[in-house]
């Protein structure tokens, strides 16, 4: 009975011993790696912070939208700690080439998923790098007009003149043609108006033009202009156009067909309707 528990506790230090043994060589062999492995995590984390710090002013200076810069800088930040993680995972010994490509072959199941909405993401990049409109801008796209007042990602979202929502997505936006109706300072106002055919011509053009010198809000330069433009069905159409400032546009606009209205009716000046004659000849029987 004694021979036995001495035998069992032999083998128990031996096996023992075994181990320590094969401890001691696993740490001399992947010790220093791993303290090493660690350093460069810690070191890189650290420089990882400070790249992003860099971009980061970088992307202040050259006035980058912020929706913009901040998605930037995370895809920055993923990529740098994905890189350095593999490096870390390389340096303890680990095989790095199946990992590769099982992120690879990951990646691409998402984007063939995602294809649309990726569409949409790279639209939404592209809009907010190059800035073809920005929020609060005026703009008439895909049969819409309306107000920006958000880009977001994935979509623009538009607010109509009459208050309605309209969200667009950005690939549609990125790849089609879009108005901006007051990205300049000044626009021109073009509008026509109609007079009878017995009406005096030249004294209505000077009358439109008189309005539109007496317009504060029209600017002096470039001139006013007043054109016979059209030998229409029932009137002689006269074309105005005259400039004004991008946030004036709408309400000379408006005004000028009033202010018109009122001075052809003072002046004597009709503003022809469309007109029809119907003659009845009767057939002898």
């Amino acid at each position: 009975m004694q021979d036995t528990t001495a035998d069992s506790a032999t083998q128990a230090l031996d096996t023992l011993e075994v181990i320590t043994e094969k401890g001691i060589e696993l740490g001399m062999t992947y010790g220093p790696k791993l303290v090493l492995a660690l350093i460069v995590l810690i070191v890189g984390f650290w420089v990882i912070g400070a790249i992003l710090k860099g971009v980061d002013k970088a992307l202040d200076k050259a006035s980058v939208d912020n929706t913009l810069q901040r998605f930037l800088l995370s895809i920055i930040s993923v990529i740098l700690k994905l890189l350095l993680v593999i490096v870390f995972a390389s340096m303890i010994g680990v095989e790095t080439a199946s990992l590769i490509a099982m992120l690879g072959a990951a990646g691409l199941a998402i984007g063939l998923a995602l294809q649309g909405s990726l569409a949409n993401f790279a639209g939404g990049v592209l809009i907010l790098l190059f800035k073809p409109f920005k929020t609060d801008d005026i703009i008439k796209a895909e049969g819409y007009l309306g107000r920006v007042k958000e880009i977001q990602m994935f979509n623009t979202i538009l607010l109509t003149l009459d208050n309605q929502k309209v969200v667009i997505p950005n690939a549609l936006l990125s790849n089609g043609c879009v108005t901006n109706l007051f990205c300049e300072e000044t626009r021109r106002v073009d509008i026509t108006f109609g007079i009878s055919y017995g009406d005096d011509v030249l004294a209505a053009k000077k009358l439109l033009q008189g309005i539109l010198d007496a317009d504060p809000r029209i600017l002096k330069e470039p001139e006013n202009e007043v054109y016979v433009c059209e030998h229409a069905d029932s009137s002689v159409n006269l074309l105005t156009r005259s400039w004004v400032e991008s946030d004036n546009y709408w309400p000379v606009y408006f005004d000028l067909y009033e202010k018109v209205k009122l001075a052809f009716d003072e002046n004597g000046i009709s503003i022809p309707f469309p007109q029809r004659d119907v003659h009845i000849h009767q057939t002898q029987q």
